[in-house]
């Protein structure tokens, strides 16, 4: 019965939600260990009541699970519960007044303005440096993934696999499929736009994706790029331990705020579909509004 009640479960998820292969296969992980353990109190899916729900969570902390993982695991039980009561398997549901686990959202690793642009200089200058041309095709398809990465804030996964036929209006614009199959269209700037116009116009015909490889997609991998970047930081006096392609995407998100763009602007740029998620870049703007109130208060200087 559980597992059945579970599959159907996964199934609306795949089908209705377009959840990815890893989400399902961790919700799956995740019911499985809470079916077992309303089995071992002799109840079922369908009669637990909140008190199992709290005492299935307060074991996993006993475990010495973070919160976070906690909070995982409750949204997986949370979203099921909801499942059995629209499908009328369930007429309550057990976690509806269930407090998800207190987590410490960490702040993201970010880099200065002037560390980005230190690493925009030097992947330039490399594109441009007379070399042997497997050399020289790495280095402009690095300064141009950069450009991109910075301009735009896309996640790794996304940036690699465009497609040639994404790029809009001269590359003004991209048109980029997230998670969830949900498309968005990003703007670009001058700079990006100037880089994917080089970078195409080296591309030779045939294959459909931006940044086309000889691997089994077809097109470079997020693990190729990641070293690539992590290079041309050594290079640049950064230490790689700092700089990854998702490290951009969060300086894409906190410069833009620190420079006054609108937090639902940013969420909508990096396809978030809950502005919560787009909030931990909010510290910038506690930052800034600090500054503001100690720089134009009438008594902040006494």
């Amino acid at each position: 019965m559980s597992r059945d009640l579970i599959g159907a479960f996964l199934e609306m998820m795949s089908a209705e939600r377009g959840a990815a292969a890893n989400t399902i296969a961790a919700y799956g992980r995740d019911l499985a260990n809470y079916a077992g353990f309303v089995a071992g109190k002799k109840q079922t899916l369908l009669t637990c009541p909140r008190e199992t729900v709290m005492a299935y969570l307060d074991g996993l902390k006993a475990e010495g699970l973070s919160a976070s993982s906690s909070a995982r695991h409750l949204s997986a039980i949370r979203q099921f519960h909801k499942f059995l009561c629209a499908d009328g398997l369930r007429g309550d549901d057990p976690t509806r007044i269930v407090a998800s686990p207190k987590t410490r959202q960490p702040l993201p690793k970010v880099l200065s303005v002037a560390e980005v642009d230190k690493l925009l200089s030097l992947a330039e200058a490399e594109a441009n440096e007379e070399t042997t041309p497997a050399r020289q095709d790495a280095a402009r398809r690095l300064y141009c993934l950069l450009e991109m990465l910075y301009a735009t804030g896309l996640r790794v996964s996304e940036l690699v696999a465009l497609k040639r036929a994404s790029v809009m209006r001269e590359a003004s614009f991209l048109t980029v499929r997230g998670k969830g199959g949900k498309e968005r269209v990003v703007p670009m700037n001058d700079r990006a736009r100037d880089a994917v116009r080089a970078w195409l116009a080296s591309l030779e015909p045939g294959s459909p994706w931006l940044f086309p490889a000889k691997g089994e997609a077809g097109y470079l991998s997020r693990q190729v790029f990641a070293r690539d970047l992590k290079g041309l930081a050594a290079r640049a006096g950064i230490s790689s331990s700092r700089v990854a392609p998702h490290v951009l995407r969060h300086a894409f998100a906190s410069h833009l705020l620190a420079g006054g763009a609108d937090l639902r602007v940013v969420q909508m740029l990096l396809g978030h579909s809950d502005i919560s998620t787009t909030q931990i870049y909010t510290h910038v703007l506690d930052e800034k509004l600090k500054t503001l109130v100690e720089t134009h208060h009438p008594l902040a200087a006494r």
